[in-house]
């Protein structure tokens, strides 16, 4: 007989406004899952900074943000109200920003936009063991 495995409920939908109040609610998420943390946290709180203030700065805000843990995943997943998909923008190293996209698409295992009438989804699969 194998012991029930843990369950942590996932974070309903809570729409921070800032990538800062955005980190501070998945770290706390985040705390019952890996409480000793490391890259792969840190790469989930990147993640969900580059999302927000993606929304913030290019879609007019934050609808909802959820964090979900799977096996061995978490998924966040990012609101706006911005039916426009993301898109890489093209720059140099001199310019700044430009590189959040990049970062959410090389840092997840999984990365999908989906459009509604109302705006976009955007949600992002990283791996943490836990």
């Amino acid at each position: 007989m194998h012991p029930p495995e843990e369950e942590h409920d996932p974070l309903g939908w809570t729409s921070p406004q800032t990538g800062e109040r955005a980190r501070h609610v998945t770290l706390g998420f985040l705390s019952a899952l890996a409480p000793a943390g490391g890259a792969d946290t840190d790469a989930v709180l990147l993640v969900v900074s580059e999302l927000v203030t993606n929304a913030v700065r290019h879609a007019g805000g934050v609808t909802a943000l959820r964090l979900v843990d799977g096996p061995g995943t978490v998924t966040v997943s990012v609101e706006d109200a911005s039916a426009v998909a993301p898109q890489p923008r093209h720059t140099s190293a001199a310019e700044p920003g430009g590189f959040g996209w990049h970062l959410v698409q090389e840092l997840s295992a999984d990365v999908q936009v989906r459009i509604r009438p109302e705006g976009k989804t955007v949600s992002a699969v990283l791996p943490l063991p836990h």
